[in-house]
C-alpha cells in the first residue's frame, strides 16, 4: 500500500502538467526511486477506475511519449467536446490567445515551432483551438514530419476579417523561422509586444462563439 502522501504528491505533479512526465521525473520531484513511483501510478489507475470499490472517475492516467499524464476519460469524449465548443468556455485563455496568435502569423506552422515562440508546451490549447474550429491540420513538415496547423474560415467570421492579410502587422515582433532553434524557454518580451501591437485583436478573439 502506497502512502496517500505520495499518491498525492504525483497527482498534483500531473494536475499541473501539460505534458507527459516521465517516472524518473517524478522520482526526481518527490524523492523517490523509479520502482516506488510505477507502484503508485498502477495503484492511482486501479483508484480511478474503481478496482478498489469506489466509483470510475471521469479521468485516467494513460502512458504516453514515455511517461504519464492525466486525462479525461475516453467515455466522456463528446461531454467535453460539447462543453469546449459551447456557450459556458466561449472565453478563450490567455494561453490559446497567445498560441492563435503566432499560428495566425507564421502558418503553416509545426507544434514544436509554436511552442518555441512560446516556450512552454501547447499540447492542450491546441487540442481546445482545434475542437473550437480555429485552427485545422493543414499537412506536415517536409523535413521532420510535424504536423502543420492554419487557421480557418471561422477564426476569420469571428475577427470579420476577409483574409489573413486583414491582420495587424506585427512582423518585427515575432521570429522568422531561422530564429526559434535561438529562443530560450522565456520568450514574454516576445509576446508582449506581439500582444501590444494586436491592439483589440484578442478582445475580438475571446468573444469566438459567443
Amino acid at each position: 500500500m502506497i502512502d496517500d502522501e505520495i499518491l498525492a504528491g504525483i497527482e498534483a505533479v500531473l494536475m499541473i502538467s501539460d505534458s507527459a512526465v516521465s517516472a524518473n521525473e517524478l522520482a526526481t520531484a518527490l524523492g523517490l526511486d523509479e520502482d516506488t513511483i510505477t507502484d503508485a501510478i498502477a495503484e492511482l489507475k486501479a483508484d480511478y477506475d474503481g478496482e478498489h470499490g469506489g466509483r470510475q472517475r471521469g479521468f485516467e492516467i494513460r502512458l504516453v511519449a514515455g511517461g504519464f499524464r492525466i486525462f479525461s476519460r475516453g467515455d466522456y469524449h463528446e461531454i467535453v467536446k460539447d462543453f469546449l465548443t459551447s456557450g459556458q468556455s466561449a472565453k478563450l485563455s490567455q494561453a490559446a490567445l497567445e498560441t492563435l496568435a503566432v499560428i495566425a502569423y507564421r502558418q503553416p506552422i509545426s507544434r514544436p515551432r509554436i511552442a518555441a515562440v512560446r516556450g512552454v508546451s501547447v499540447d492542450g490549447v491546441i487540442r481546445t483551438l482545434l475542437l473550437r474550429g480555429l485552427i485545422v491540420e493543414a499537412g506536415k513538415e517536409a523535413t521532420t514530419s510535424a504536423l502543420l496547423y492554419t487557421t480557418t474560415h471561422q477564426f476569420l467570421d469571428a475577427l470579420g476579417m476577409n483574409s489573413i492579410d486583414d491582420l495587424p502587422e506585427i512582423a518585427p515582433y515575432l521570429p522568422e523561422d531561422a530564429d526559434l532553434a535561438e529562443l530560450g524557454a522565456d520568450n514574454s518580451e516576445v509576446l508582449a509586444s506581439a500582444e501590444s501591437e494586436l491592439g483589440d485583436l484578442d478582445e475580438e478573439m475571446s468573444r469566438v462563439d459567443d
